[in-house]
């Protein structure tokens, strides 16, 4: 240590000139280095609020309504990890590019290239600790900088809008189409049991047939909706969900008690009336139809209060993408870093120069002891042997 002292003192302005060149390149490259301006912005993703329909189920069990879709303990995937993912999509970006043309900016002829380039410049992740979603983006004019990162935003809000993201909004969709299904079918078994009216004359049902029927009906319906209910609640939960097996435990009682009413069949309301023995033709067609409107009747009440209770729930958790922080033209850049450039540098350059003095007192010191100029210069000599060996062949 006392020698390496000794060599970096004898050659302290070799180690003190390097150390300055050193710092005046980083200097000047700090300077040189164009300039670049981050804008911010804060994101409030979605909040999963236990749904109105929880809260509204428990008063429409008088028609065997299905069970709440959502609450607090349902096992949802992450959101944010989806709205980051969504943020980063192809979609979204490429219409970030084209409303502020910045195929001309990067000065590239592709949509691939440009996407590129916006992606080494847009930094989007979520907070662990916050639950928000950060989004950063880096121009070289900070009002551009802003402009960008609003705009990223804005082509995000345009994406989700066509989308159903949120649980409500799932649910929303989901029973926003199983209605108009059971809206067609209810549509359908009215007029078929119109035309059998018109065919075969209006016939009377006596009361413990109705009631069979209906109560039968019902009880299918009930079960055709917790199906419902169930393919609903795979969309977004998962198989470990306590709602979802518990759906499919009122499932499974349900078939049952179906089976022991003497159900289980097409014809299951034509079976249990007692004297299916003494119906006609007629009456049977008849029985069928009316069976399968009141089936579809109880379907579709069921399926209509669901997607009403859904529709609420999607106006109660509010508007899909809310800004917290939208971003503002930032007053400092963000690159370069010129002070910790020059440090940075400068520390390098000292590095660099304490090596050069080492290396300069070991040449030194080779070349005062006689024997290892010898053997340098047998060195050199078959260094240069070896170099003319292969020129001597090519000659040859």
């Amino acid at each position: 240590m006392l020698d390496l002292l000794i060599v970096l003192a004898e050659r302290k302005r070799l180690v003190f000139t390097i150390t300055i060149t050193f710092a005046l390149i980083a200097i000047v490259v700090s300077l040189i280095l164009p300039k670049r301006y981050t804008a911010d912005v804060t994101i409030l993703p979605p909040q999963q609020n236990s749904s109105l329909s929880a809260a509204l189920t428990s008063q429409l069990s008088s028609v065997g309504s299905m069970a709440a879709l959502a609450g607090s303990s349902l096992n949802l995937k992450s959101p944010n990890d989806m709205l980051v993912a969504m943020m980063k999509s192809r979609t979204v970006e490429e219409g970030v590019i084209q409303r502020f043309g910045l195929m001309h900016e990067y000065n590239v002829k592709l949509m691939s290239d440009a996407r590129k380039v916006l992606e080494k410049r847009a930094t989007i992740a979520a907070g662990v600790k916050d639950g928000l979603i950060h989004l950063s983006l880096e121009d070289s004019d900070p009002n551009r900088a802003a402009e960008l990162a609003n705009g990223y935003v804005d082509q995000f809000r345009k994406l989700s809008e066509s989308l159903a993201i949120t649980e409500a909004s799932q649910r929303r969709l989901f029973f926003e189409q199983q209605l108009q299904q059971a809206k067609d079918k209810l549509a359908d078994a009215e007029e078929a049991m119109k035309r059998v009216q018109q065919t075969t004359g209006l016939i009377q049902l006596d009361s413990q047939a109705r009631a069979l029927i209906e109560s039968a009906a019902m009880l299918r319906a009930q079960i055709t909706a917790k199906q419902v209910e169930i393919n609903s609640l795979e969309t977004f939960a998962t198989d470990q969900n306590t709602q979802l097996m518990q759906a499919k435990q009122e499932l499974q009682s349900m078939q049952s008690q179906l089976a022991q009413m003497g159900g289980a069949g097409n014809n299951s309301d034509v079976a249990m009336i007692p004297s299916r023995g003494k119906v006609t033709d007629a009456g049977l067609e008849y029985l069928r139809r009316y069976r399968d409107v009141k089936y579809q009747e109880t379907i579709f009440e069921i399926l209509a209060r669901q997607y009403e209770l859904a529709k609420l729930d999607e106006a109660r958790e509010g508007a899909l993408v809310q800004v917290i922080d939208p971003a503002a033209p930032p007053d400092r850049r963000s690159f370069p870093k010129r002070g910790l450039i020059v440090i940075a540098v400068t520390f390098a350059g000292f590095f660099f120069g304490m090596l050069a003095a080492v290396a300069q007192a070991f040449f030194q010191n080779m070349r005062r002891n006689s024997n290892n100029v010898l053997k340098l210069e047998r060195l050199r000599q078959a260094f240069a042997l070896r170099r003319r060996i292969p020129f001597a062949g090519r000659s040859q």
